[in-house]
């Protein structure tokens, strides 16, 4: 159990409770301390205060870090392709047909399933002994994913994400043949009115999205796609490119009735998230993660010559 104390100055008079511990903790998330104060574990001059409550000069904080609450998830030993680890994060080249996270009828075999295994030294995201998994990837898309050690390493990777600074790379082969060589698609997306489990890009209720891409290669019917995502909506690559009538092969969700057409076969969406860049969450090195072209995709790519 973690305890701390502080007594307030002149400069930080008047500031409300939350705020002054947001400055002095800037390694624990706004939202995990005032769930801190919301319990009552944080009392001013001994009495507990709400988050709102405006400091004053000479008043003594102070307050405890109760220990890590237990995950009711199962750790599971799935071998784990590592790109990056070290005492903070961890970057792991995630395959086609792993969900990230537990969720109803994926209660086993997840990504947080494997690193729970794996990572014997996680200090905990939200008072919560668990992996923090930073962004996410869908079921079917294979490739890089970053995942937070420890709670400061996950507020600045969000952070990041947040401001735009983490620049994203995907490759994805797509039926058709897209006409430009480069473009840019840039649509809100937001949730299908209609059909829940899909988006799609209606701007009257959608969250504004930009996704670049670049032609790599050109086939009878296919074209083989570099993007670079600047936004990290739901779905944004696969519904951005269905958008504009070239959806990604093997898509079922977004692929019209025949994703798979011809001889264009994929068991899942041509989907790689390839490459990331972003500064450490600890160091603020620059640092750039790369993942190669899964089996299927290459495999697909040979068979098209």
């Amino acid at each position: 159990m973690q305890h701390y104390q502080f007594e307030v100055d002149e400069a930080s008079s008047k500031k409300r409770l939350d705020v002054f511990l947001s400055e002095n903790l800037p390694e624990i998330s706004r939202s995990r301390l005032k769930k801190l104060i919301d319990e009552k574990r944080v009392t001013v001059n001994e009495r507990s205060r709400p988050a709102g409550y405006k400091v004053r000069v000479k008043e003594k904080i102070e307050f405890h870090i109760p220990p890590l609450e237990k995950l009711d998830t199962a750790p599971e030993n799935i071998p784990l392709d590592i790109i990056f680890e070290d005492e903070h994060m961890l970057a792991v080249n995630k395959p086609a047909g792993m969900v990230v996270h537990p969720a109803p009828g994926h209660s086993r075999g997840t990504l947080v399933n494997a690193l729970l295994h794996h990572c014997k030294d996680l200090s905990g995201i939200g008072g919560v002994e668990r992996p923090g998994i930073v962004h996410r990837l869908d079921k079917e898309t294979s490739g890089l994913v970053l995942i937070a050690k420890t709670e400061a390493a996950h507020k600045n990777l969000a952070a990041q994400f947040k401001k735009r600074e983490i620049k994203k790379e995907y490759l994805a082969f797509v039926k058709g043949n897209v006409k430009k060589e480069n473009g840019t698609i840039n649509s809100p997306v937001g949730r299908h009115q209609t059909q829940r489990k899909k988006m799609d890009t209606r701007p009257e209720y959608g969250r504004p999205a930009c996704t670049h891409y670049e032609v790599l290669q050109r086939g009878k019917n296919w074209t083989y796609i570099k993007l670079y995502p600047e936004t990290g909506r739901t779905h944004q690559i696969r519904v951005h490119l269905a958008s504009i009538h070239h959806p990604v092969i093997g898509d079922k969700l977004y692929g019209g009735k025949n994703p798979n057409s011809g001889t264009l076969k994929m068991e899942r969406q041509a989907l790689h998230a390839r490459y990331l860049e972003l500064n450490h969450p600890f160091s603020g090195t620059q640092l750039s993660f790369s993942a190669n072209l899964p089996f299927d995709m290459e495999s697909f790519l040979q068979s098209q010559k």
